[in-house]
């Protein structure tokens, strides 16, 4: 069993900030994938499903992102599942727009989301940075990643979402070097 962790705040106003493209990507895997009925579970809400061979648990915290590890820590001490059994999808600054690369371990690079789970459970779980790019100065940061998609993102974010739902049987697999390439593959069409 693996669980799989969507960032984001939990709220329509925060629907879609680019701060949420976690929650977003938990959505469309879930839609794409015909996951079970959202269960209020672990302070976030849950959804059960199958990826391949892999029976995989969704969880979108509702504790907004600097509390995450709390909801992600029960859930893992729950299910008693060990780290190599979390994948968490967030929103990277460093990565240019819709790009998606995997990652095991390393900092939270100042995302508190990231940084609540490693206080909570240490920083050797894998993640799917999910690309937003930078404003351009630190101190637009905050702004940038609690503002808006633009309507003309519209297109490119749901390509990146489809094509990382699409391909999640690749990151179920443990075989993340061919998820990031079929991803990236399926962005150029």
């Amino acid at each position: 069993m693996q669980l799989w962790v969507g960032l984001g705040n939990p709220g329509p106003q925060y629907a879609m900030n680019r701060h949420n493209v976690g929650f977003m990507a938990a959505d469309a895997i879930a839609e794409i994938h015909r996951f079970g009925p959202v269960q209020k579970k672990f302070q976030g809400w849950l959804q059960e499903g199958r990826i391949g061979t892999q029976k995989v648990l969704l969880l979108k915290p509702a504790t907004f992102m600097n509390e995450s590890g709390r909801a992600v820590g029960e859930a893992m001490r729950f299910y008693k599942l060990a780290v190599s059994d979390l994948t968490v999808f967030h929103d990277e600054l460093d990565l240019a727009p819709f790009k998606v690369k995997v990652k095991q371990g390393g900092g939270h690079a100042g995302h508190n989301g990231l940084r609540s789970i490693d206080q909570h459970l240490g920083p050797d779980f894998r993640r799917v940075r999910l690309g937003i790019g930078h404003p351009g100065h630190k101190d637009r940061v905050h702004g940038y990643v609690l503002g808006n998609y633009a309507k003309a993102e519209m297109d490119p974010l749901a390509g990146m979402l489809g094509a990382v739902a699409a391909e999640a049987d690749r990151l179920a697999a443990g075989d993340d070097v061919r998820f990031m390439n079929d991803v990236a593959l399926r962005q150029q069409d």
